[in-house]
């Protein structure tokens, strides 16, 4: 079976997720996770695509960046994939495990998304701490105490944190945000 996953790491990012879509059902994917949270969140959609995934089958994703967020994390998805005998194969790269030179290329290239994202996320903290100097810079703006409230209801309700999340046009890894606040609160 061809496995597809796609992930944008924002809700707001509906052209992204729509061509990702879009490419898969072209790569002819007979099923696909789907998720929109950053790399660094729990990826609840990739951990289910990875256990879904059996012999045989393969693993389809548009980019590197949508799948993996750092080399080992790349290493382990592959060695995870490898384990069960299941291919990878990434679109824009025209690579595919499933060959020893696609497995080298993706190895190389996941070290250079690596260096790439590091040198990204560089900038980015050197943009914020110009702007914090010049007093521009505000920060993440905070969740609204309704907004928490209305969380914490619907899941005393039994809503999924998947319906929650999209009855309130949020992420879900903010309702799992949320929710884990109030347990350590609690605690």
């Amino acid at each position: 079976m061809i496995i597809g996953y796609a992930r944008t790491s924002t809700v707001d990012q509906i052209a992204g997720l729509e061509a990702q879509l879009r490419e898969l059902e072209i790569a002819q994917c007979e099923k696909i996770f789907r998720e929109q949270v950053s790399s660094i969140s729990i990826r609840i959609q990739l951990e289910a695509a990875l256990e879904f995934a059996r012999e045989g089958d393969v693993l389809v994703a548009t980019k590197l960046d949508r799948l993996a967020r750092s080399v080992s994390d790349l290493m382990t998805i592959i060695k995870t994939l490898e384990q069960k005998t299941v291919g990878l194969r990434i679109l824009n790269l025209g690579m595919d495990t499933q060959t020893p030179t696609g497995k080298l290329m993706l190895t190389v290239l996941g070290g250079v998304a690596q260096f790439e994202r590091e040198m990204m996320l560089e900038r980015q903290r050197e943009g914020v701490a110009k702007a914090k100097v010049a007093g521009k810079y505000k920060g993440r703006k905070p969740l609204a105490n309704e907004l928490r409230q209305e969380v914490v209801t619907l899941a005393e309700n039994g809503k999924t944190k998947r319906n929650i999340a999209k009855h309130l046009s949020i992420g879900e890894a903010t309702v799992y945000r949320i929710l884990a606040t109030l347990k350590k609160n609690d605690a």
